[in-house]
């Protein structure tokens, strides 16, 4: 098995020619949406939505994408100004994993992307390695919440598709009638109230989850420590009384490079407003200044406006 340090998920996104920066000011931003039936749909909607309450004059073009790798192209292309990336792609991104590191930057995270399994009430399967060797649905290959499957497992040198029977699907929706049609064991997902995972514990049928246990995590984090620990509080999913601890990453707004300093700095000042003002839904309760530059995998990755908000803002130094 090759090492996901030498071969990344990436590879296979082109690295395309960027447009030069602007003369002016931009007075709309073109937003890389993402498919029905995810987290990402569920957030953008969110986002927009606040956005047009607290910045009403704010002139937003949505443009249809696939979501995460779609996002990458289409900003490196020029073609979108701000896109949502998922955490495990934008590690990738930045360290140059199986391609040149990239030039986009961070506008905010969007919320933290705990992975885990999600089985029927009256599975009797308990544990990571009670999987091995069944049916487990990743969700839509290459997306971004395969590509953290894909991590985690092989930090504990497992291959989702040589270990289990895998099961890809043409889109976000179908996962849990595959579980609860016993086609398939167990749903791969991540994020706090991903939407597969309500779908499958508000049915009456119900369901559990599965994380990796204590041993594993350090296990895991052993070979890939951008993965952080994440709780996942007790009573967030109907049925689920304890907290469950896993791992995973933060989803950033990421912008293209040559997006206008202006465009960044007013982003983030009406996000900053929103946490402020106290507007931020559940969907957004985590896109904060305080969470945004906690993530930071390094100085020097937030876009030129953004940083210069935060300054003045004494957020940074």
């Amino acid at each position: 098995m090759l090492s996901l340090k030498r071969r990344g998920f990436l590879a296979s996104v082109p690295l395309l020619a960027l447009n030069p920066r602007a003369a002016r000011a931009q007075t709309m931003f073109r937003f890389g949406m993402a498919a029905e039936g995810g987290s990402f749909m569920v957030y953008a909607l969110a986002f927009l939505d606040a956005l047009r309450t607290v910045d009403p004059t704010f002139e937003v073009s949505r443009v249809a994408t696939d979501g995460t790798m779609e996002n990458v192209a289409k900003l490196e292309a020029g073609e979108i100004d701000v896109g949502m990336v998922a955490g495990e792609v934008a590690h990738e991104l930045f360290e140059g994993i199986g391609r040149a590191p990239t030039r986009l930057r961070i506008v905010s995270v969007m919320y933290s992307t705990p992975g885990m399994f999600a089985v029927r009430a009256d599975s009797r399967y308990r544990t990571i390695g009670d999987l091995k060797g069944r049916p487990v649905v990743w969700n839509v290959k290459g997306s971004g919440i395969a590509v953290q499957a894909r991590y985690m497992m092989d930090g504990l040198g497992l291959d989702i598709d040589k270990d289990f029977e895998p099961i890809y699907t043409d889109d976000r929706t179908s996962g849990p009638a595959l579980v609860f049609e016993g086609k398939a064991v167990a749903l791969w997902g991540g994020g706090l109230r991903w939407p597969g995972f309500v779908e499958m514990a508000n049915d009456v049928r119900g369901c559990r989850f599965i994380v990796p246990s204590a041993a594993e995590i350090r296990t895991i984090r052993a070979k890939y420590d951008f993965l952080r620990p994440i709780v996942v509080p007790a009573s967030l999913y109907p049925g689920q009384y304890d907290d469950l601890t896993t791992v995973g990453t933060w989803s950033y707004l990421l912008a293209r490079d040559a997006l206008d300093d202006d465009m960044g700095y007013r982003l983030a000042s009406d996000l900053y407003r929103m946490e402020r003002g106290g507007s931020l839904s559940r969907q957004l309760a985590e896109s904060t200044a305080q969470n945004t530059i906690a993530s930071l995998p390094r100085p020097g990755l937030l876009q030129p406006g953004v940083q210069r908000f935060y300054q003045e803002k004494g957020l940074l130094p």
